[in-house]
C-alpha cells in the first residue's frame, strides 16, 4: 500500500527541525523589551496607587479618631490599639502605611491630623503624607 501524504525525505526534516541559539535570543530580548516597557508604565502607576491608599487609610484613621473623641467627649488622641480595641477601627483595617511604616496621629484644639513618612521613611522630607493635607504632624499620640 502506498501513502500519497508523506512526501519523499519527510523523516530527514523532520529530524533537521530545531531552534538555534540565535532565534532563543532573538525571542528572549524581544520579551525583555516588552518587559522593560512595561516597567516603564507601570512603576509610577504603583506608585502613585502608593499615595492615593497612604491618603485613604490616613481618612479612616481620622474618622476614627474623631468619632472616638465624640464618643468619649475627649480632645486627646487615642492610640491605634485603643481605636480597634473600642471599635471605631474594623479588626481587618490595615493600620500602617503601604510602606509598613505606623501612622503619626496628632490632636491639637480641635484639629486631628493622621501622618505618614512616606515612601523614604523618614519624618519631615517633602514625601510625606498627612491628613488633612498641608498639616504638619509635630507629635504622635501613637
Amino acid at each position: 500500500m502506498k501513502t500519497y501524504f508523506k512526501k519523499p525525505g519527510w523523516k530527514k526534516r523532520a529530524l533537521a527541525r530545531g531552534v538555534t541559539l540565535f532565534e532563543v535570543m532573538i525571542v528572549v530580548a524581544i520579551l525583555a523589551m516588552v518587559a522593560g516597557g512595561v516597567a516603564v508604565f507601570a512603576l509610577p502607576k504603583f506608585k502613585e496607587a502608593q499615595i492615593k491608599e497612604a491618603k485613604t487609610g490616613a481618612r479612616v484613621i481620622r474618622t476614627a479618631v474623631q468619632h472616638w473623641q465624640v464618643a468619649n467627649s475627649e480632645s486627646s488622641c487615642p492610640t491605634i490599639q485603643q481605636l480597634m480595641s473600642e471599635k471605631h477601627l474594623d479588626p481587618g483595617q490595615n493600620v500602617k502605611d503601604p510602606w509598613g511604616q505606623d501612622y503619626a496621629l496628632t490632636c491639637s484644639d480641635d484639629e486631628v491630623t493622621v501622618a505618614s513618612m512616606g515612601p523614604d521613611k523618614k519624618k519631615g522630607s517633602k514625601d510625606d503624607i498627612s491628613v488633612p493635607e498641608g498639616a504638619a504632624a509635630t507629635g504622635s499620640g501613637d
